[in-house]
């Protein structure tokens, strides 16, 4: 018999997207500390083989391979961008593994071997849209990484400004580490258009540099904002908050978030990481869905994908975020979405809160296009 629980950890600290992933990496590690020194799960501890794929696509899915074959590990906690989820898609479904993906998405998925718990568009794009449109206009310029999530992302997006009497007035796209002059001549083609608002889903650091030179070229960013799903804390502590007052970004966890589950989030960190670290949505998703394996496992006892599929189906947790379920139909959390903006101090003020929790539609079945007045509710 194993005398520990072992799972895989599978995010890279390096490369365009090694901010983000180092943060979901930091907080499964956080979760998982803390979850063995209360006991473990069943009186075993859970133990992390982790993997660091440093950018490289092409390693997501080989080290995927290698932790379900040479490492006997079924359970991985692992990546940020949808394009290295799809690559570790096939492994874990051939083997019947399970991956817990922690961030947010396009949607237009399910896999009986994913479990998903970042907000899909019907949980973060559609509220933004009605925020935008109604507090700076309907001109909006979409500005891209070329690959899977911001295409899809904008597409919904583009739909949804068009049906609140809007248009796109520009959309570029970039490479994920994009030269700098690309981005030049990114901000020429913005002031060109003079938008209301851009909204952003540049990721990494190429989206942290677009910011940085939006601010320097002049535009009053809180009146013709930068809109993102993730621009997070972490990344405004990198860039500089006086170049990010006034960004705006939609998810269902920000720091400021005044509840007692966040407050006792922050203990825990300062606790175990003993350092002050910026905490953050990627942070706190990968956290939960720790919390939410430890439950499912000691009800499944057993680390076999369909025990704890079945066992997590339904279950509910008082995440940093608040009440979080993982859907049984489709695999995703039901979540609260906000909507924060930037101040002087690199934190989010929340401008809006879903008054209830909002089931998960990837798929925009049951998601209908048409503008909604947001009702906010006391944070």
């Amino acid at each position: 018999m194993d005398s520990t629980w072992r799972v895989g950890l599978l995010f890279s600290r390096s490369g365009a997207t090694g901010l983000p992933e180092s943060e979901h990496a930091r907080g499964v590690t956080l979760a998982v500390d803390e979850i063995n020194q209360s006991g473990g799960v069943l009186g075993k501890s859970i133990e992390i083989v982790s993997c660091d794929p440093c950018g490289d696509h092409a390693q997501y899915r080989y080290l995927a391979e290698r932790l379900m074959t040479e490492d006997g590990v079924s359970v991985i906690f692992g990546c940020y961008s949808s394009d290295t989820r799809k690559l570790m898609l096939r492994t874990v479904e051939r083997r019947n593994g399970l991956l817990w993906y922690p961030s947010s998405y396009e949607g237009f998925e399910y896999s009986p071997n994913i479990l998903y718990a970042g907000p899909v568009a019907s949980q973060c794009v559609f509220p933004l849209a009605d925020y935008l449109t109604s507090q700076y206009g309907g001109r909006a310029y979409f500005a891209g990484s070329d690959y899977i999530f911001p295409h899809e992302t904008n597409r919904v997006m583009r739909d949804l400004v068009e049906a609140r009497g809007g248009s796109v007035v520009g959309e570029t796209y970039l490479p994920l580490a994009a030269p700098l002059s690309a981005l030049e001549r990114l901000i020429i083609d913005i002031r060109r258009h003079q938008p209301d608002f851009v909204f952003s889903t540049l990721v990494g650091e190429t989206g942290q540099t677009f910011l940085r030179m939006y601010h320097d070229a002049g535009f009053d960013i809180s009146t013709r904002p930068i809109a993102s799903m993730s621009m997070a804390e972490a990344e405004v502590a990198r860039i500089g908050a006086d170049k990010c007052k006034g960004i705006i970004t939609a998810a269902s966890y920000f720091s400021t978030l005044d509840t007692e589950p966040n407050r006792n989030f922050h203990a825990t960190a300062n606790r175990l990481l003993q350092q002050d670290w910026p905490l953050s949505m990627w942070m706190a998703s990968s956290y939960a869905q720790v919390h939410f394996f430890a439950r499912a496992l000691k009800i499944a006892q057993s680390l076999d994908t369909d025990h704890l599929l079945q066992a997590a189906a339904g279950m509910e947790f008082e995440a940093p975020e608040g009440s979080m379920m993982i859907d049984a139909d489709n695999n995703h959390a039901w979540l609260t979405p906000r909507i924060g903006r930037a101040n002087a101090s690199g934190k989010f003020d929340i401008v809006w809160s879903s008054p209830e929790l909002v089931r998960p539609d990837p798929y925009l079945a049951n998601s209908p296009t048409a503008p909604v007045a947001l009702k906010k509710r006391q944070i």
